[in-house]
């Protein structure tokens, strides 16, 4: 398969008005099966690696994943500089490149192919059936015994907590989320992790819904975004209407940063008696800013302290223990 054909499947998958090119290296990589270059647009395929065009377009839709990323931050920023990180795998790449895999499938240029192994056929059925359903229905039975365990410990007045803590040594997290499964009814199919997405949900039409878009074999990331794209516009909050405040904001902020710079040359100007006033302006649109995003507005803050005076305001915040 060509360069061509492949970029021809691609655009059939998904249309892209940003031009990219794909390029397949002739080269084996043990690292990796392939790269976006989000600077050049090019789609780049070890060929190599692959023994059949069924794997090459594979890796070739998950790439391709990232150029629609890059278009669509290119199109929200309106900014032709906006630097795409192609090494991002998030919740929400991962919930496209599944859709895209899917259309992918359905036009029959990919399949996953597990109906041509008899053997991998028949080990797919004896995992779901014996271990996730199975697995399912053990943590329903164990949430309903943490029910259990609750009522019973404020009947002899046991810190239900300190019971999970120090005697079933469980993290809180876990039994709260087992607990959840004694108390709502969801299909055991689903494998216990699927499970407790699903039981996550207060309403119980929705659950409903996400019951049915896991046992229709969408991934865990594509009903993840999905609850989450939902829950974003029950609120009213599409992207574009997220970037716009965020646009509002930063420039809210970069006005004061300019305030910063005036007051600070009132100081070094002799003029100290117009600081108060001065200083009451910068911190109403502080005050105003930083009910939306806090940690932004210390970030810009910061920058523009630096800009003016050339020093760090000192720090309160512990530092990160990140590696």
């Amino acid at each position: 398969m060509d360069n061509e054909k492949i970029k021809e499947i691609l655009l059939d998958i998904a249309p892209s008005q940003l031009e990219f090119t794909v390029i397949q290296t002739g080269k084996e990589s043990k690292r990796v099966n392939g790269l976006y270059a989000p600077d050049t647009h090019e789609i780049l395929l070890h060929n190599k690696n692959f023994s059949t065009d069924n794997e090459l377009i594979y890796t070739a839709v998950h790439e391709y994943t990232h150029h629609l990323n890059a278009e669509a931050l290119l199109n929200d920023t309106g900014n032709p500089n906006t630097v795409y990180n192609a090494k991002v795998h998030n919740q929400a790449f991962w919930a496209k490149f599944n859709k895209l895999i899917g259309i992918a499938e359905q036009k029959g240029y990919y399949k996953i192919g597990v109906e041509d192994s008899p053997e991998l056929k028949e080990l797919t059925e004896k995992i779901k059936k014996d271990f996730l359903e199975q697995n399912g229905k053990l943590m329903q039975e164990f949430g309903k015994l943490l029910v259990q365990a609750y009522d019973l410990c404020k009947k002899a007045n046991v810190r239900y907590e300190d019971y999970i803590d120090r005697v079933l040594c469980l993290p809180r997290n876990s039994a709260k989320d087992i607990r959840k499964l004694g108390v709502v009814e969801v299909n055991p199919a689903l494998g216990f992790d699927n499970m407790k997405i699903v039981a996550s949900v207060r309403k119980k039409d929705d659950r409903a819904e996400v019951e049915k878009q896991f046992l229709e074999g969408n991934s865990p990331a594509g009903v993840r975004e999905m609850m989450k794209q939902k829950s974003a516009e029950s609120r009213g909050q599409d992207p574009k209407t997220k970037l716009e405040k965020e646009k509002q904001i930063l420039e809210e902020l970069n006005n004061a940063g300019l305030c910063i710079s005036n007051i600070y040359e009132f100081y070094n100007l002799g003029l100290g008696w117009i600081c108060p006033a001065a200083v009451g302006f910068v911190i109403g649109l502080i005050i105003k800013t930083i009910k939306y995003k806090p940690f932004k507005l210390a970030s810009s803050f910061s920058l523009s302290f630096v800009s003016v005076t050339g020093s760090k305001p000192e720090s309160t915040e512990p530092e990160s223990t990140e590696p």
